[in-house]
């Protein structure tokens, strides 16, 4: 009789795995529920509704949220650590350089969650209960458009994780291919968050992405941009 799966070295990865795909399917699940759900419920109740929801529902949704996030973060870091360690580099194949284009979209998304969404809405709930005087609009403002460039940047996320083990771009990528394209995501990534924290509601950068049209299909176009990459540069 064999050794138990779960107690080797792969087993501890697949267990990892798993909790990734757990903490993924309840942060963007929930990512997408608050753009295409709730955010449209909110713009349409009444005043009352919105407050109570605000007090009561969003702390709920937020904490889910939150942590689906950190614990998607975690072990997809230690996937890629575990990686790593066992000898994988950026030139014994697509899955490395594809899973960190991937990675780095997922960690910016991370980043967004935890230090300008969450900050945001905790003023926002504090209004909503009474806790706070400062004024949650212009909090609300610069959440919504990280929440919605976190929507814009789940869709080429899903497309590269999905990509790394199944799409057969090349097995055969150089250390110098995977850098640059690598190099070229940190790029899009590094405007993309440029926007997010900086631009506002009457910003025409922000208007592709304000609706939830707007923000999937921009989120499909981007796929696009970046399975062109992945073609060209790998």
């Amino acid at each position: 009789m064999e050794g138990i799966a779960l107690f080797t070295s792969q087993g501890l990865y697949f267990i990892f795995k798993w909790i990734h795909f757990l903490a993924g399917v309840a942060w963007i699940g929930l990512l997408w529920y608050i753009n295409f759900v709730q955010g449209s419920f909110f713009a349409e109740t009444d005043g009352d509704t919105k407050k109570k929801a605000t007090q009561q529902l969003v702390p709920r949704v937020l904490w889910w949220f939150r942590w689906g996030a950190m614990f998607t973060f975690l072990s997809g870091l230690f996937m890629i650590g575990h990686a790593l360690y066992s000898g994988a580099t950026l030139s014994s194949g697509q899955w490395l350089a594809i899973i960190l284009g991937g990675g780095l979209l997922g960690t910016l998304m991370w980043f967004n969650v935890w230090f300008v969404i969450w900050p945001a809405q905790k003023v926002i709930i504090a209004a909503a209960k009474g806790e706070t005087a400062e004024n949650p609009a212009p909090r609300a403002a610069r959440g919504l458009l990280a929440s919605r460039t976190n929507t814009l940047l789940s869709i080429p996320m899903l497309f590269l994780m999905g990509a790394a083990r199944n799409l057969p771009i090349s097995f055969d990528v150089t250390g110098a291919e995977a850098h640059t394209f690598l190099g070229v995501i940190l790029v899009i990534l590094a405007l993309v968050e440029t926007n997010a924290l900086t631009a506002t509601p009457e910003s025409a950068t922000f208007k592709p992405i304000k609706t939830v049209k707007g923000v999937i299909t921009s989120g499909f176009v981007l796929t696009l941009i970046i399975y062109i990459l992945l073609e060209v540069l790998l």
